[in-house]
């Protein structure tokens, strides 16, 4: 990592990471082990425990879960931290619908150009992410993959179980991210989540104008019921977003969600189409 992106970081570095570095280096003074011994105990360097203590590279999820191991004295602080972590690692404009998605009794999905995140293959969010503009670096990249990928947890939440509903753009299927491969790999992992029994997948067709009507032209949303049962719509656009809760406008938008998967196809048809797509071969 270059100086540069270390100063970055130490200035992006949210509370949690703050918070977790300066935990860290008390509990490893405390057990009066040096950086170099503590990073020997985890599988790190001793500069690797020099940067996550002063915020240049923040604990990675992996290394959360070596200090609770080692150093954590069964008190859990390590383990809780992981989730606010993964919190301070999302975009600004997220970061108050991440948690909200993580915690949502239902959640449903409609996207018009890419995949939805908490959908996405490590290889697909890689190529989305470290594709736009402007440039990330490296780390930065690896940072946001690791964190969007975390997002899945929700598909296997139990007690209560999230329902998950997903309707996507034809076009979106057809769209290469970063290579063909990455594309087929990404609708391979599409068709199995699309089999989950919580989940379900729905393709508006690509005709679908001309039929004379189209509900989704306004672009895409996501619809979430929150523990507490309250509906909320999350908008983005241009790393710009907005958490509509007013309910009339939530209504709005929830019956406009409603005429798009009117004019889908089936979960069965939609299924059929990704695993056709999935399979097909391009020179």
């Amino acid at each position: 990592m270059t100086a540069m992106a270390r100063a970055e970081n130490k200035v992006e570095a949210g509370g949690t990471a703050h918070l977790v570095a300066a935990l860290a280096k008390a509990l490893r003074e405390q057990q009066s082990l040096t950086q170099d011994e503590l990073g020997r105990r985890i599988g790190y360097t001793g500069s690797a425990i020099s940067a996550m203590e002063t915020c240049a590279q923040p604990a990675s999820d992996k290394m959360l879960v070596a200090l609770e191991e080692q150093i954590g004295g069964g008190l859990g602080v390590f383990e809780k931290a992981r989730k606010f972590m993964l919190l301070d690692k999302y975009p600004p404009q997220f970061k108050n619908f991440a948690l909200m998605e993580a915690e949502a009794v239902s959640l449903a999905s409609y996207e018009t150009f890419v995949v939805a995140g908490l959908f996405q293959t490590p290889e697909y969010a890689r190529a989305l992410i470290g594709g736009g503009f402007p440039k990330l670096p490296h780390d930065k990249v690896e940072e946001l993959v690791e964190a969007r990928l975390a997002r899945r947890a929700l598909f296997d939440r139990r007690d209560p179980q999230a329902m998950i509903e997903l309707i996507l753009d034809e076009s979106v299927l057809r769209r290469p991210i970063g290579s063909w491969e990455v594309l087929h790999g990404q609708l391979r992992s599409l068709a199995e989540d699309a089999e989950r029994d919580n989940v379900s997948v729905q393709v508006v067709p690509v005709e679908r104008g001309l039929r004379g009507d189209h509900a989704g032209t306004r672009g895409d949303m996501a619809l979430v019921v929150t523990k507490e049962h309250h509906h909320v719509v999350y908008l983005e656009i241009e790393d710009e977003s907005v958490l509509v809760s007013d309910p009339v406008k939530v209504a709005s938008l929830t019956h406009r969600y409603a005429k798009i998967r009117s004019q889908a196809l089936s979960p069965d048809d939609s299924l059929s189409l990704i695993r056709k797509l999935a399979g097909e071969e391009r020179t």
